[in-house]
């Protein structure tokens, strides 16, 4: 089915619309062509990564949506049609070929790597004889970050290009013979767009810290009640206590190629660079995920993996973290926890305009050592953002544990188009009910967050 749909990716639409914000000549028609590429590198760097920093401004650049971190993601095998993932990314240009905007898409063929679970949604239309996958899916490939999705260059006429692109989207998966469209993680701004346009809006919950222009670590932990103070401390004491030493790498400091340090996995003693060190660690935290997954605090950096069974091996090659290691540069941040001279856990992170993106973690699977991954994962994050002051520490979905060490809950977005009326209606009142829920649950969360009255 998805080769038969991959014919559909050589559609060219075309529309027109009127520049009427032209003052030289207000009527004067614009044709704008919407084309399906296969890959990302067919649009050079430069051409959509321009598209990525007017969507989002510089203060709120968004590293997973440049073409560095998704093109990492195709050339190393992690989003490609074997793993369910066919690139069938959007392209809008003007007559002289010029990019005006483009689209992350994937035509998919399941639910996994999305943090927006529709699993139940794929068994209501199996139970009716209809078919809900293949889909087409608008997001960062196993990345929950909020962003925009629908990318398009600062004109006088940006919001005729947003629409020609979401008419584009919407045609093409009424062509296309799938399911539905899904927008996943899009900006709050996009949401409220594109509930206009026919698409259906979800509502998730997410926990993020905020940085209240603190000037240390422990001027934060002066807003936060007693209780929550001294626990922060305790658990931050543990970790020179367990001879463990944090160090914070970016750019040049992360040693992809090099012997860097000793390195403990299943008992065995070898010398590793920084990548394969991680690799190793988050292998750990794939490899054991099933059990971790009958954890009801299942947390952001555990990992779902993908395969043709969907449940056999990690979502990210090993490749991929050279590759975006090597495309990414200062934009990544990754925390490690040595030993002696042997690194024994790693948390992976991204630098955004204003925003640290907590991602990934992992550990030497042997040995566990108390307070370790807070410490790694939220601790460290926080005293990042407050050196490089930043402005937000986005830790990702559940564990309701990171609310204790201040990361607060805040809406998510997501937004569903579907082709059968019937659906949609029936998806659509469920919605509604979960969004009353998952209200209720941030308010809640809220008045019994940690820190001191009149702080939120």
């Amino acid at each position: 089915m998805l080769l038969q749909l991959g014919l559909l990716l050589h559609l060219k639409l075309t529309c027109y619309f009127s520049l009427q914000e032209v003052k030289e000549n207000p009527t004067k028609g614009k044709k704008v062509s919407v084309s399906i590429i296969s890959s990302i590198l067919d649009v050079s760097s430069h051409e959509w990564d321009s598209c990525t920093l007017d969507a989002t401004g510089p203060e709120k650049f968004n590293p997973f949506l440049t073409h560095g971190f998704l093109s990492s993601l195709e050339e190393t095998g992690c989003a490609v049609k074997e793993t369910g993932w066919m690139p069938s990314h959007i392209i809008a240009k003007d007559e002289s070929e010029n990019i005006l905007g483009v689209a992350p898409l994937y035509l998919k063929s399941h639910s996994y790597g999305e943090f927006v679970f529709d699993h139940s949604w794929a068994d209501a239309y199996y139970s009716f004889g209809a078919r809900y996958y293949p889909k087409f899916q608008c997001c960062v490939p196993f990345t929950p970050v909020t962003g925009p999705r629908i990318l398009v260059r600062n004109t006088s006429f940006k919001d005729q290009v947003f629409d020609v692109i979401v008419t584009a989207l919407k045609d093409l998966t009424a062509k296309s013979q799938v399911s539905s469209l899904h927008i996943t993680f899009p900006s709050e701004a996009e949401w409220y767009k594109l509930k206009d346009r026919g698409f259906l809006q979800r509502i998730g919950m997410q926990y993020h810290w905020k940085n209240r222009n603190y000037k240390s670590f422990d001027e934060f932990l002066m807003d936060m009640k007693q209780s929550k103070r001294k626990n922060i401390r305790q658990e931050r004491k543990k970790i020179p206590a367990q001879d463990l030493t944090m160090k914070r790498l970016r750019g040049y400091e992360i040693k992809p190629n090099s012997y860097v340090r000793n390195i403990c996995i299943y008992g065995c003693r070898t010398q590793a660079n920084h990548w394969d060190s991680f690799y190793k660690f988050y292998r750990n935290t794939t490899d054991n995920k099933l059990i971790l997954i009958l954890k009801p605090s299942f947390d952001f950096y555990v990992t779902f993996s993908s395969s043709s069974s969907m449940w056999g091996s990690p979502y990210l090659t090993r490749d991929f973290f050279h590759e975006m290691g090597s495309k990414m540069g200062d934009d990544v941040l990754l925390v490690v926890a040595e030993k002696g001279d042997e690194l024994v856990a790693g948390a992976l992170n991204l630098i955004g305009g204003d925003t640290i993106y907590g991602r990934l973690w992992g550990c030497d699977p042997q040995v566990y050592y108390p307070s370790l991954h807070f410490e790694a994962c939220y601790y460290q994050a926080i005293e990042a953002a407050i050196e490089l002051n930043l402005s937000t520490v986005e830790a990702g979905a559940q564990g309701e544990h990171k609310i204790q060490r201040g990361y607060l809950p805040v809406p998510t977005y997501s937004c569903h188009y579907f082709i059968d009326e019937g659906f949609k209606q029936a998806i659509g009142e469920f919605l509604v009910r979960e969004s009353n829920q998952v209200d209720l649950v941030m308010k809640l969360f809220h008045e019994s967050g940690p820190f001191k009255e009149g702080i939120h």
